[in-house]
């Protein structure tokens, strides 16, 4: 049996990613996971087959995690199966430059803050009014906020503002035993970075290790993150990047 043994995690954008690499881990923990997306339908039920194939389980959930009213129905989908919810994995993001300043169209800037700001805000609004003691929190956050570049200053700002959420969260939920953190990841594989094939050798030239990371790495973190191991730390921001300087 793995540590998670009996809980119930949910993974937002489990379809793609990064996502479907921590749905698997947590899995392998003993979780039972919601493998949350958006418009990946094939990506997720890929998920749910690989966990049932390893003897565990999951299901898949669509919900647009810019809407507030589909992140309300997807809970009221968990509330009668699996019919509780112990881990939320804030993971879902969009990462794709937006025009420089003074070019910005506001459809660009509300699908940013969609998923990147609200998304997390309300799933965790959510799952807060359901979660037992014990329950985990886990935020992702990005590295382009500490070394940002043109065209990223909507993604960089709500990812900052989410790692406030991170310290608040932790204040007001740590009462109950939920603890709240931020994994901050560098350029891995798969994740955004797929996204940008020409910029790999930039971000392998970056860390002293000379790649970059793999999901399995940063699924690691999220893992320990959601364990009983780790019910002293809360409010924290953890960067998993390879000491990579972008």
């Amino acid at each position: 049996m793995g540590n998670l043994t009996g809980k119930v995690a949910l993974v937002t954008g489990g379809g793609r990613g990064i996502g479907p690499v921590i749905a698997l881990r947590l899995a392998e923990d003993g979780a039972t996971v919601i493998v949350n997306y958006a418009h990946s339908r094939a990506g997720a039920e890929k998920v749910v087959n690989a966990i049932a194939s390893k003897g565990g389980t999951a299901i898949a959930i669509q919900a647009d995690i810019r809407q507030r009213a589909e992140i309300v129905q997807m809970f009221q989908q968990i509330d009668r199966n699996p019919g509780r919810i112990d881990i939320v994995v804030n993971c879902a993001g969009l990462g794709n430059p937006t025009p420089l300043l003074g070019e910005i169209d506001e459809e660009a800037v509300e699908t940013m803050l969609g998923v990147n700001l609200r998304g997390p805000l309300y799933i965790t609004t959510e799952a807060a009014k359901r979660m037992p003691s014990g329950g985990r929190v886990v935020n992702f956050s990005t590295s382009v906020k500490k070394f940002p570049f043109p065209g990223t200053s909507v993604y960089a700002g709500a990812k900052a503002a989410v790692e406030t959420f991170t310290e608040v969260w932790a204040k007001e939920l740590g009462a109950k035993g939920i603890t709240v953190n931020t994994v901050i990841p560098g350029a891995t594989s798969p994740g955004m970075m797929d996204n940008s094939p020409g910029h790999r050798e930039f971000f392998e030239k970056s860390s002293p290790f000379g790649r970059i990371g793999r999901a399995e790495e940063v699924a690691a973190v999220v893992a320990f993150l959601c364990s009983p191991e780790a019910s002293w730390v809360s409010g924290t921001h953890i960067l998993v990047n390879g000491a990579a300087n972008t």
